[in-house]
C-alpha cells in the first residue's frame, strides 16, 4: 500500500553531505587516448524505488506492506518499506517516524541511496532537532566510483560532515583488496572534496604496510593542497635522486608546485611552478635551483633555470606571447635535467611578441633572442623586430595586392661583432586561380632591402649602407588526372598529379651583407617548391629555374590513401645560381654548380590497417650519392602494441655524416601488464646512443613503473671544469608508484609518458588508426 502524506521532515543532513561527495568523486577525467584505457568495472544500483511517484517536492512518500500510526505522532511501517523524497530514497525492513520529535528510526537490511552514493547499514537513526544522522554495521560505495568500504558507524554531523568510525576507504574491487586504508576514524568534507584520516594503517593484501598518525587525501577532482606522487630514480649522472612535490592551492586562479629534489651526487635542488590563469591571461614561471653541485669539485657556482610563459588576448585583435628561459651554463640539461626541455636541446626560446590581427591587415612587434648552448657561432637579437602585413583585394582575376614589410635591429652577443639595422618592404600582385582540376598562381613582386651595418671590421668585404631591390616572378601550376582501377578484385581511384614551377630573381652581388638570421633550407619535395632558398633575407638566392613534380596516389573505395609516391627536382637555366656558390652557406654538394638540384622522392604505402611505410630522400643522380634520407616503418598490431623503426641519414652535419637506426616497441603482455622498448643506434660511429626498457603494471586502483635507461652524454662545453667528472653515458632505473583514488583521479596513467622519455622521441604516424 501507499502512505502519503505531507511531512515537514526530511533527510536534509544526510543529503547535503553524501550526494556531495558523491557528485564530486563521480567527475572521473577520461583517459587521453583510447589505446590506454583499462576497463574497470565498477558497481551498478538499480532505483530501488520501483513504482514510486516521482516526487518533484518536499514531500516524502512511504510505501510498505503494513503501516500504521499512533495517536497522529508516531508513524510505523514494516515490510519492504520504501521512503522517498526528491532527492534521496531508503529500503529497510522496519521504519518509524516520530512527528514530535523529527526523528526516523529504520532497522533491518537498510540501503539507502543518494544522488551518487549507496550506504548499506543495519540500523539508522535521524534527528532534525539534532541535525545528526546515525548508522551502524555499515558500507558505502560511491556509485560509478570505485570509491567504497566500511564502517562500524557512520554519523554525518551538524556541519555536514561524514565520519566514519572504525572504518576503512578503497578503491580496488576484489574481495580482498590490493590496497586500502584501515583507519580509527576517517572524515570526509562536507564539500565533498577531501577526507582525513586519524590513526591509519596503509594495508597491502590486509597486510599492515606502514602507520600515519594523519593524513589529509582528495576525493575530488577539485585542487587541494598537499604532496603528490613521489618519484625514486637512479641515474649515473646524479646517482640516487628522490623528489616529493608539493601542490599549493593558492586561490581559485593561482597554483604551485615545489618539489624538493635530492640527488646523492649533487645535493638538494628546489624546483617550483607558479600557475596563473586571469580573464583572457594565462602564463605560469618555473625556477630550478641547486646551490652547489657536489659533483663538481672545481667550481662552487650555483646552477639554475629559470623560465617564464605567458598566452594573453586583450580584445578579439590583440594577442600577447613571452617565452623566456634562461640557465646558468651550458650542460645544465645534460648533467641535471629538466622538464622544460630535452637534454639534447641546442638553444632555450627569449621570446616576447604582441601581434594585432586586422581584417586586411596585420602587425607584429617582437623582441627575440636565443641562448644558444655549446659550442657556436655568435647569435643575434632582434631589438626589436618589426612586421607588418596587408592584403586587398583587386578585381583583375580574383587577384590581390599584397604588402609586407619589416624593419629588424639586430643586436650582437658579444663584443666586436657586427650589428645591422635592415628594412624590407616587400609589394606585388597574386593572382590564384583554382579549379577543380587544375590550378595556376602567379605572382609579380618587387623586393626592397636596405642595410645599415656598424662595427665592420677594416678588412671585411662587408658595407656600412648597402641597398638592394630585386623583382621575383613566379608562376605555379598544375593538373589533376584521375582514374578507376580494379585491381586484385579491389576498386581504386588512381591519380596523377604532375606540376611545374617557374621561378625568376636577377642575380646581384650580396656579399656586402652580413649574416643574420639566415640559413640554408631543405630541398625536400614540398622545398623545391619555395620561392626562396634561405629563411631570413640577407640571402636572396638568383633563380632562373623551373621545377617540375609530379605525384601519384591510390586510393581505395574509401578514399583512404593507400600509396603516394613524389617525385621532382629542380632544373637551373643559365648560369644566374652560380654566384653564391662560394658562399659560406651554400654547402649544399654543389648541385647549383651541376645546374639542377638533387631528385626529392616522398613515399608513403599504407599496406593495411596495422603496416606503413613512409620515406623521403634527396638523391644526386649525377654524383651518385644521398644527401637525406630517413625511412619509417610501423606495425600497429593493435591498438596496444606497435612495433616502429626507422632509419636515418644526413651527409653533413657539421662536416660529419649522420647515420642512426632507431627500434622502438610497446606491447601490452597481458591485462595488467604493458612494455615499452627503445634501442638507437649510431651506424657511422658503431654505437649505441640510448637504451630504454620500461615495465609497467596497472590495475583499478594502483600502478607501478619500473623502467631502465642508457643514453649518451652530450658535452656541449668541452671548456668547462666539469668536463672531467662526466661520464659518457648516464644510466640509471627508475620507479613510480601511484595508488589510484587518493589524489581525486581514477584514470589510466597509459605508456605516453614512457615513449616521451626519449632523446629523439616517438611520433605516431597519422594513418594508423590507432
Amino acid at each position: 500500500m501507499f502512505f502519503s502524506r505531507s511531512f515537514n521532515f526530511t533527510l536534509v543532513a544526510l543529503l547535503a553531505c553524501c550526494s556531495k561527495i558523491a557528485q564530486a568523486n563521480a567527475e572521473i577525467k577520461k583517459p587521453a587516448s583510447e589505446a590506454e584505457v583499462m576497463i574497470c568495472s565498477l558497481p551498478v544500483f538499480d532505483d530501488i524505488a520501483i513504482g514510486i511517484p516521482e516526487v518533484i517536492n518536499d514531500n516524502i512518500r512511504i510505501s510498505s506492506r503494513h503501516a500504521s500510526i499512533q495517536q497522529d505522532q508516531i508513524a510505523q511501517f514494516s515490510g519492504s518499506v520504501i521512503m522517498v523524497d526528491k532527492s534521496q530514497k531508503i529500503i529497510a525492513d522496519q521504519l518509524a517516524f516520530n512527528r514530535l520529535k523529527m526523528q526516523i528510526e529504520a532497522v533491518g537490511n537498510i540501503h539507502y541511496q543518494g544522488k551518487q552514493i549507496n550506504i548499506f547499514a543495519d540500523t539508522l537513526n535521524a534527528s532534525k532537532i539534532d541535525k545528526s544522522t546515525q548508522m551502524t554495521s555499515a558500507s558505502y560505495q560511491l556509485d560509478g566510483n570505485p570509491g567504497h568500504g566500511t564502517a562500524q558507524t557512520l554519523s554525518i554531523n551538524g556541519d555536514g560532515t561524514l565520519s566514519l568510525v572504525d572504518s576503512t576507504f578503497t578503491t580496488c574491487l576484489q574481495d580482498v583488496p590490493d590496497w586500502q586504508i584501515k583507519a580509527s576514524e576517517i572524515n570526509l568534507s562536507a564539500s565533498g572534496n577531501f577526507g582525513e584520516a586519524y590513526h591509519a594503517q596503509f594495508r597491502v593484501l590486509d597486510v599492515p604496510i606502514f602507520y600515519v598518525p594523519y593524513f589529509s587525501f582528495p576525493i575530488s577532482k577539485d585542487r587541494l593542497s598537499g604532496f603528490l606522487y613521489p618519484e625514486l630514480t637512479t641515474s649515473t649522472n646524479s646517482g640516487i635522486e628522490f623528489s616529493a612535490p608539493f601542490y599549493w592551492n593558492i586561490a581559485e586562479n593561482y597554483d604551485a608546485t615545489i618539489t624538493p629534489r635530492y640527488m646523492s651526487k649533487r645535493g638538494l635542488q628546489v624546483q617550483t611552478e607558479f600557475r596563473y590563469l586571469h580573464d583572457m591571461q594565462s602564463g605560469k614561471i618555473d625556477l630550478e635551483y641547486l646551490d652547489n653541485d657536489k659533483a663538481i669539485k672545481s667550481n662552487d657556482d650555483p646552477r639554475y633555470l629559470a623560465r617564464f610563459q605567458h598566452v594573453g588576448t586583450f580584445s578579439e585583435d590583440f594577442r600577447a606571447y613571452v617565452d623566456y628561459t634562461t640557465i646558468s651554463d651550458d650542460n645544465y640539461l645534460v648533467d641535471i635535467g629538466s622538464k622544460q626541455y630535452n637534454s639534447n636541446d641546442a638553444y632555450l626560446y627569449q621570446t616576447g611578441e604582441l601581434a594585432y590581427f586586422g581584417e586586411q591587415w596585420q602587425t607584429t612587434v617582437k623582441l627575440q633572442d636565443f641562448e644558444v648552448l655549446g659550442d657556436h657561432e655568435s647569435s643575434y637579437k632582434t631589438l626589436p623586430h618589426i612586421e607588418f602585413s596587408a592584403q586587398q583585394p583587386v578585381n583583375f582575376l580574383s587577384g590581390q595586392f599584397e604588402l609586407y614589410s619589416e624593419m629588424t635591429s639586430f643586436q650582437a652577443s658579444e663584443k666586436g661583432q657586427v650589428e645591422a639595422n635592415r628594412y624590407h618592404v616587400e609589394a606585388g600582385f597574386t593572382l590564384p586561380i583554382v579549379r577543380p582540376a587544375w590550378f595556376l598562381n602567379s605572382e609579380v613582386k618587387l623586393m626592397h632591402t636596405y642595410y645599415q651595418q656598424d662595427n665592420i671590421a677594416a678588412d671585411s668585404a662587408l658595407e656600412e649602407t648597402v641597398n638592394r631591390t630585386l623583382p621575383k616572378v613566379r608562376i605555379h601550376g598544375g593538373i589533376n588526372f584521375d582514374r578507376e582501377l580494379v585491381a586484385f578484385g579491389q576498386s581504386y581511384r588512381h591519380t596523377l598529379e604532375p606540376q611545374l614551377q617557374y621561378l625568376y630573381v636577377p642575380e646581384t652581388d650580396q656579399s656586402n651583407i652580413g649574416l643574420y638570421d639566415t640559413t640554408l633550407l631543405q630541398d625536400d619535395f614540398h622545398g623545391i617548391f619555395r620561392d626562396t632558398s634561405y629563411s631570413g633575407l640577407d640571402r636572396i638566392a638568383a633563380a632562373n629555374q623551373y621545377t617540375w613534380g609530379i605525384t601519384s596516389r591510390l586510393l581505395d573505395e574509401e578514399n583512404l590513401e593507400i600509396i603516394r609516391l613524389s617525385l621532382g627536382r629542380i632544373q637551373y637555366l643559365g648560369n644566374e645560381n652560380t654566384d653564391l656558390a662560394n658562399d659560406v652557406l651554400l654547402t649544399d654538394n654543389g648541385d647549383i654548380n651541376n645546374n639542377q638540384s638533387s631528385v626529392a622522392a616522398d613515399l608513403f604505402y599504407r599496406i593495411n590497417h596495422q603496416w606503413q611505410v613512409s620515406a623521403d630522400i634527396q638523391y644526386n643522380t649525377l654524383e651518385d650519392f644521398t644527401n637525406k634520407g630517413q625511412v619509417n616503418l610501423d606495425y600497429q598490431i593493435d591498438k596496444y602494441n606497435l612495433i616502429q623503426v626507422n632509419h636515418r641519414y644526413t651527409r653533413d652535419v657539421s662536416g660529419d655524416s649522420l647515420e642512426q637506426v632507431s627500434l622502438l616497441t610497446s606491447v601490452a603482455i597481458n591485462e595488467n601488464w604493458a612494455f615499452v622498448g627503445r634501442l638507437t643506434q649510431d651506424l657511422q660511429q658503431n654505437r649505441s646512443l640510448e637504451s630504454y626498457a620500461g615495465f609497467q603494471y596497472e590495475s583499478c586502483c594502483w600502478a607501478v613503473r619500473i623502467a631502465y635507461h642508457r643514453h649518451i652524454n652530450s658535452n656541449l662545453d668541452p671548456n668547462s671544469s666539469a668536463t672531467e667528472d662526466r661520464e659518457e653515458f648516464d644510466t640509471g632505473i627508475s620507479i613510480k608508484f601511484i595508488i589510484k583514488g587518493l589524489d581525486g583521479k581514477q584514470s589510466t596513467i597509459g605508456t605516453q609518458e614512457m615513449f616521451d622519455k626519449s632523446i629523439f622521441g616517438y611520433k605516431r604516424p597519422y594513418y594508423l588508426q590507432n
